[in-house]
């Protein structure tokens, strides 16, 4: 099976990033920041905007790209191409918008992470991404 497209969104709020502790998909058990799939003809930005909303019910500022990350999910049978987007949270208060998906969030500083990460965004914090310097 080749390998999907996910859209992963890093949404800053002063010194902290929003993360969520994943369930019911592969990485459960992990915290990630909000994503999903990349649908077909859609531009990483409305990816990242659209997911932010879907998932955790925040707007956004405008998202700018970060980086990529080949992600394979040996246990899983699974590969990932993630598109990484930052962007600046506007407005709401987030919230789990599906419990199937999701058991918690919250803000955390960059330096006082939860664990366990989820594996993509471990490869970005590593260094294992591609994109600018």
């Amino acid at each position: 099976m080749p390998p999907r497209v996910g859209v992963a969104i890093i949404i800053r709020k002063g010194d902290r990033v929003l993360l969520t502790l994943r369930q019911g998909s592969h990485g459960a058990g992990t915290w990630a920041t909000p994503g999903g799939h990349l649908d077909h003809g859609e531009m990483p930005e409305a990816c990242a905007a659209r997911e932010a909303l879907e998932e955790v019910g925040v707007t956004i500022g405008p998202p700018t790209f970060r980086a990529l990350t080949n992600d394979v999910f040996a246990d899983e049978g699974k590969h990932y191409i993630t598109i990484w987007m930052e962007a600046d949270w506007v407005a709401g208060e987030p919230t789990i918008a599906s419990a199937r998906e999701l058991t918690e969030l919250g803000w955390f500083r960059w330096d006082d992470l939860p664990s366990p990460l989820f594996l993509p965004l471990r490869n970005l914090l590593e260094g294992r991404s591609y994109g600018p310097p």
